[in-house]
């Protein structure tokens, strides 16, 4: 009986940090990562990008994370992708983010878009505003964010990881976690 409140509160928590999809505006979020710092130079030397405008996160003891996003290649919009994210272990709250995956080469598109591709536990993304503190690159080792807002945020060097390059930017929300979490992506072509 618990184990099922703790899912329902999760649930609850997770559609209250998630904001309208509707409202998000693509060419916006794209700015505010072009406005932070090193992760602007990504747009230029990058085989192709997910943008992800909002993803909701939230849990308690047993937490997820949902959102929608585009693909884009050579600058041009390719195909949609979804972003589903379990996690266990100690977390509390809800909140909402922005998250962009860089693709450094034709290799790592192709992984990202070949239908259902996974980020392990391992594999989070560095933060680039002051609300967020160090996480684990998509390679492995440590990776520290560097305070900023949403419109001044920058970012600390990170390099591709496994042909990928992965970036977040806070929207709202609160929460504590220490939780092992694994991410997966599907793709339709447009």
């Amino acid at each position: 009986m618990t184990r099922i409140l703790q899912t329902l509160f999760a649930a609850v928590v997770l559609l209250a940090a998630l904001p309208s999809a509707h409202a998000d505006n693509y060419s916006e979020a794209r700015e505010t990562f072009l406005r932070a710092g090193e992760s602007a130079g990504y747009f230029n030397n990058a085989y192709g990008y997910a943008l992800f405008p909002t993803i909701g996160k939230g849990g308690m003891g047993i937490g997820g994370a949902h959102g929608s996003g585009r693909v884009y290649a050579g600058g041009q919009h390719v195909g949609d992708t979804k972003m589903t994210q379990l996690s266990i272990g100690w977390q509390l709250g809800g909140q909402a983010y922005s998250q962009i995956i860089f693709f450094e080469d034709k290799r790592a598109f192709e992984d990202f878009t070949s239908g259902n591709f996974e980020f392990g536990a391992q594999a989070t993304a560095v933060a680039i505003t002051a609300s967020a503190g160090a996480q684990a690159s998509t390679g492995g080792g440590a990776q520290t964010s560097v305070a900023g807002g949403k419109n001044d945020a920058s970012t600390a060097s990170l390099g591709y990881r496994k042909g990928m390059a992965v970036f977040t930017v806070a929207k709202g929300g609160l929460m504590y976690e220490a939780a092992i979490a694994g991410q997966k992506y599907s793709y339709t072509p447009k």
